[in-house]
């Protein structure tokens, strides 16, 4: 499938229709479009964020549409630890049964510094949001997520999470620790009814790309929205043979956070 195709993907109605999706960064950005995007398509969402408030906001949007009830999971994914991810998924087995898709969308900047002068523990908070905790949640699902006939995980990458680029430190460093964690789980989950796939949306309108571009126009960078379709194919059953793909959106070379 082209980078086209996903972008301009018409996902049915039904596509996700009676599968749980658990989004992180649900709150805002990618994510809340997402998830209200999964929950529209039939997905019972599993709403996973740092700022209540944020999540409570998409889930009354969600339930206010008549969509599947969302279940709304507020973490702090800098100090979460693997009991809680361990937690998280026996309530998720006790309350829904299942897990179809797994969307790890949340992420932190850091800051914009060369390595000389990066502040380690921004470095460490980075790389445990960025990082760590896609890795402990994954951990944790995988029994759920082995279960159901096609399910998926998707990682939100970067292009600078391939090539990098002076300044982005961290931020950087994790995204291109994603990708790795991409192949090695393709390769070893080969034999399961698992596929992981990575997608690289671009320039997205969030906070997070406002943080890293101060001196931007909002309005000439695309809504997260514009992402969204090539996301609900990716955790949908039309992609079920796409297995450990580099997938990338239509960008500029301005790089930088999609959030």
């Amino acid at each position: 499938m082209t980078n086209f195709s996903l972008r301009t993907y018409q996902a049915p109605a039904n596509l996700l229709q009676d599968r749980v999706v658990l989004i992180t960064g649900a709150g805002s950005g990618l994510g809340r479009a997402t998830a209200l995007a999964c929950a529209a398509h039939g997905a019972t969402v599993v709403l996973l964020g740092r700022s209540e408030a944020k999540l409570e906001q998409v889930y009354d949007t969600i339930e206010a549409a008549g969509h599947p009830r969302p279940m709304l999971v507020p973490i702090n994914l800098e100090t979460a630890t693997s009991r809680e991810y361990a937690q998280l998924t026996e309530h998720l087995e006790q309350e829904l049964g299942r897990l179809d898709g797994l969307l790890h969308n949340a992420a932190t900047l850091g800051v914009l510094s060369p390595v000389a002068h990066y502040n380690p523990e921004i470095w460490a908070r980075t790389l445990q949001v960025d990082l760590n905790a896609p890795f402990l949640l994954t951990r944790a699902c995988l029994p759920l997520l082995t279960r159901g006939p096609d399910a998926s995980i998707v990682f939100v990458s970067d292009a600078v999470g391939r090539r990098g680029r002076a300044y982005w430190g961290a931020y950087a460093v994790a995204k291109a620790g994603l990708e790795r964690l991409v192949e090695i789980l393709v390769d070893e989950l080969e034999n399961e009814s698992i596929r992981v796939n990575s997608l690289d949306p671009g320039r997205l309108r969030t906070l997070l790309r406002a943080r890293a571009y101060p001196g931007e126009d909002p309005n000439t960078v695309p809504l997260p929205e514009t992402a969204v379709p090539a996301l609900l194919y990716l955790l949908g059953p039309d992609s079920q043979e796409m297995r450990g793909q580099v997938l990338n959106l239509p960008t500029d070379k301005s790089g930088g956070f999609q959030g």
